[in-house]
């Protein structure tokens, strides 16, 4: 597990494009916190760094959106969800299993469901207005190698 504490929407943003840079088709990270952390605010970066030019949204009443980058990013919202069958009729597995890169905003609601090789980044508001604390926890050597990427070991 690691933990980085971002001092503001600048360096939020940075952490985001360039974990977006290191990322590759077949990625799925779990992102979790509070309402009002950042999970859409990190999945905007992570798709700047993924080459994405469209505005990322957050798909809280369509459950998913896609947008296309050097690879496809699935943006999946399960907030909104009372169960995991909800997503059985979205063929969440063509995505979660697919060659883009997924993230699921309030991935702990349907952590069943989920593979076990994905990264999990929960954020939580600092004491400062805009400063999060991420922690990356999760398995795999993907996992592995991002961290080692990032260099936050």
């Amino acid at each position: 597990m690691v933990r980085i504490v971002l001092k503001g929407l600048k360096e939020t943003k940075e952490f985001g494009e360039k974990l977006g840079g290191l990322l590759e088709g077949g990625d799925l990270l779990s992102l979790t916190g509070d309402l009002g952390a950042g999970k859409t605010t990190l999945t905007k970066s992570i798709g700047v760094g993924l080459g994405v030019s469209d505005y990322i949204t957050s798909p809280t009443f369509t459950l998913i959106n896609e947008y296309k980058g050097r690879v496809w990013l699935y943006h999946f919202d399960v907030y909104r969800l009372e169960d995991e069958e909800d997503l059985l009729d979205l063929g969440y597995e063509d995505y979660f299993y697919s060659n883009g890169v997924t993230i699921v905003e309030w991935g702990d609601k349907i952590e069943e469901i989920l593979p076990a090789n994905r990264i999990n980044i929960n954020i939580e508001k600092g004491k400062e207005l805009d400063e999060r604390i991420i922690t990356l926890s999760g398995q795999g050597d993907r996992y592995d190698k991002i961290v080692k990427e990032l260099n936050i070991n």
